[in-house]
């Protein structure tokens, strides 16, 4: 339920949602175990878990959906050797060598013979759309990962509008000047790790951790030239994260104050509390992205 990592996408044309219509279009693309000849299987999942019943929660005008990857477990090393000893079986009784394609077909094929007894494992990734800003927010560190999610997403519903959050002004050059001024906006609070790096290639990256932001070593490599890169910090007092200069914001994790907010409701209806918790979370990541956006001089203009 409570979001790790954020890539955030937001939508180029004016974007509403219908979640009976939604979750329709979901239902043609939900997930389904590998059988014994595939690799992998992706497809939409109950939103809410085991607790839920529908492929996306809503509330309010929130959505949110969840995706489910089953992948087999097949070491290519493992091929590798399967495929050697039977290339060289054949060759030994053929008395000839294999030609390319003769070897790409024997590891089609004992890649086939194989995958029914591979181990397989599963992994979730959630997002949450959110018309009321326009905008799609992706609990993944990988953008590749996230690119896949919107892929499936919009292959389900047609037509899905949207670009990368980017900025008019480079994030780099802001983190920089937060740091070099020992200042940032009012909502945000400087933690105590960066990273730094130069524009040329030759200038390399310095990383600090558990440091004092301040402290002339660190300002030292501003007056270089190299620009921050990646920077903690906390917002208010219910999230810790990492901002990134392509715009990927890492690591978030919510205060234990903050998600104690609705331990008044006990675990009687976990279904009730896992709906309290997300209405906590997105209107807390919401705030977050607008500090976000706001902070950093707004959203570079739609082409």
């Amino acid at each position: 339920m409570w979001f790790k990592n954020l890539t955030v996408y937001r939508f180029n044309k004016p974007f509403s949602v219908d979640p009976d219509s939604l979750e329709k279009s979901l239902e043609d693309f939900t997930f389904s175990p590998c059988s014994s000849q595939d690799i992998s299987k992706f497809g939409f999942s109950k939103a809410m878990g085991k607790h839920g019943e529908t492929l996306i929660h809503t509330a309010g005008d929130r959505h949110l959906i969840c995706a489910t990857k089953e992948e087999k477990i097949l070491p290519s090393q493992v091929i590798k050797e399967a495929v050697e000893e039977k290339v060289a079986q054949i060759e030994a009784e053929e008395n000839r060598k294999l030609a390319k394609k003769e070897k790409d077909a024997l590891k089609d094929e004992v890649t086939t013979t194989l995958l029914p007894r591979a181990f397989s494992r599963r992994s979730q990734i959630r997002a949450l759309i959110l018309p009321e800003i326009q905008m799609v927010l992706v609990d993944s560190s990988s953008a590749a990962k996230s690119e896949e999610l919107m892929a499936l997403l919009r292959k389900a519903i047609g037509t899905l509008p949207i670009i990368p959050m980017s900025f008019k002004t480079p994030i780099e050059t802001q983190l920089t000047e937060w740091l070099k001024e020992g200042k940032t906006p009012a909502a945000f609070e400087m933690q105590d790790e960066a990273e730094l790096k130069s524009d040329s290639d030759e200038g390399g990256i310095v990383r600090f951790k558990q440091q004092d932001l301040s402290e002339d070593e660190v300002l030292a490599h501003i007056e270089v030239g190299k620009q921050v890169h990646k920077l903690a910090l906390h917002f208010g007092q219910s999230i810790a994260f990492l901002l990134q200069s392509d715009a990927a914001i890492k690591r978030l994790k919510f205060s234990e104050e903050f998600r104690a907010g609705n331990d008044d409701l006990g675990n009687d209806d976990p279904m009730a509390k896992l709906d309290a918790d997300f209405a906590l979370m997105s209107s807390e990541l919401i705030a977050l992205i607008n500090a976000v956006v706001e902070s950093l001089g707004g959203l570079e203009d739609s082409i």
